[in-house]
């Protein structure tokens, strides 16, 4: 699928019971229709968690549940999922450095690295022979929310980075990094 280029748009909110719901929709040549949508509504999950879902035609169903800060899901602790299986994920929380702070994520015998790309509204999931580059908008909230992939990316590549499109990220740059930090050692200090 390389070169392959598609577009979400902001659907229309509405209100679940966890408060608004919001919604990006739209199509990937070859592959049909997609929807990004977060805070899903599909699980029993405590109120205080928040999760993000990817479902579509030729997609697998793919999720990622956090503890809620800002109506998404936070990085630290979460749990990703593409059809019901979890993915291992971990990341280097206290160096500097894009590559070195990426997100890994292990599913479906695969290897991906996600990181942060030029700006936090451009984001990049990397596996060997493929990657899908994101792009938003804007930070909160956006109208649009863009792919462009690369080498053999596939269903489930795609998949994966828009999810995490729905997930707060800001902390994978070393800039987010350090705001975030007081909060992160007061947390490891269980006052």
């Amino acid at each position: 699928m390389s070169g392959v280029t598609f577009e979400l748009q902001r659907a229309a909110s509405v209100e679940g019971r966890r408060g608004e719901v919001l919604s990006w929709v739209g199509d990937v040549a070859g592959l049909g229709r997609i929807e990004l949508m977060y805070p899903t509504e599909y699980s029993d999950y405590p109120s205080e968690y928040r999760e993000v879902a990817v479902s579509g035609e030729s997609f697998p169903l793919t999720t990622y549940l956090g503890l809620g800060f800002l109506q998404r899901p936070l990085l630290a602790g979460g749990e990703l999922q593409v059809d019901w299986e979890p993915a291992g994920l971990s990341r280097n929380v206290w160096l500097p450095g894009r590559n070195v702070r990426s997100l890994r994520i292990q599913v479906k015998g695969r290897a991906y690295a996600y990181a942060q790309r030029g700006g936090r509204r451009s984001h990049e999931l990397v596996r060997p022979g493929a990657a899908v580059y994101m792009r938003r908008s804007s930070w909160t909230k956006p109208q649009t929310i863009s792919g462009t992939c690369l080498g053999e990316a596939d269903a489930l590549d795609i998949s994966i980075a828009l999810v995490l499109e729905g997930v707060y990220t800001w902390n994978l740059s070393s800039f987010g990094a350090l705001v975030s930090l007081p909060g992160r050692f007061i947390n490891r200090c269980d006052l």
